[in-house]
């Protein structure tokens, strides 16, 4: 059996519990919260960071795998079936590069200033977010949107004409902001578009149904008609 250490609205968990879902690999979800000093956390994974998959094939030992794009390396090389990674090695290479912009610069100017001031703050109960830092976070994410719209204008999916782990890392953190309301669909209807179709597979249909106490989302958020 599988163990993934997550958190619900984390994006990066999310990139994992989605490409899990995409593969038909189950995985007994255990929420940890990094601020909660929990020593199971840093004992799987030294950066006392989610997520960390915890899988015990048949034939090896326990494996604890992190960060999330490490995690979906690891289950395209222990599980071929379904793959999310194209043939080529430069599809590939752009499916990675893709990746990386959501876990790093997308993290950074977006899920940073907007979903960790509007959720984790308040789960850690900190107090009111920081409004400067939404405003900075919501200007960064036009931009960013305005180079997804461009993506897609050319391309069917993220990386392609196939659905691939590009789309799930893209998927992941676009829906965490959604979440909070804070996506500016209106303007950028290929986006809206692709979303649409991402949210009508089943594997973000358990991710769409997250919610934190207190903070529901919109009435859209799991509707994949909007």
């Amino acid at each position: 059996m599988r163990t993934l250490f997550h958190m619900p609205l984390d994006p990066a968990s999310r990139m994992v519990r989605i490409a899990l879902a995409e593969k038909g690999l189950p995985a007994q979800l255990v929420e940890k919260r990094p601020w909660d000093n929990d020593g199971s956390l840093v004992a799987a994974n030294p950066a006392g960071a989610v997520p960390v998959l915890i899988d015990e094939p048949p034939t090896r030992g326990v494996i604890n795998a992190a960060p999330a794009t490490v995690i979906i390396e690891y289950i395209e090389d222990a599980y071929t079936a379904s793959p999310l990674l194209p043939s080529t090695s430069a599809a590939r290479a752009e499916v990675r590069r893709l990746c990386a912009w959501f876990t790093d610069k997308f993290e950074a100017d977006v899920i940073t200033p907007i979903v960790r001031e509007r959720i984790d703050k308040r789960l850690m109960r900190l107090g009111q977010p920081d409004y400067e830092l939404i405003k900075q976070g919501g200007e960064a994410l036009a931009w960013h949107m305005d180079y997804f719209n461009w993506i897609l204008d050319k391309k069917t999916w993220f990386a392609g004409e196939k659905y691939t782990a590009a789309d799930i890392a893209a998927a992941a953190y676009i829906s965490s902001v959604d979440y909070v309301d804070a996506m500016p669909w209106g303007a950028f209807p290929l986006v809206k578009d692709w979303y649409a179709r991402v949210k009508s597979r089943p594997a973000m249909r358990p991710v769409l149904r997250d919610r934190i106490a207190g903070l529901p989302p919109p009435r859209h958020y799991d509707d994949p008609d909007f």
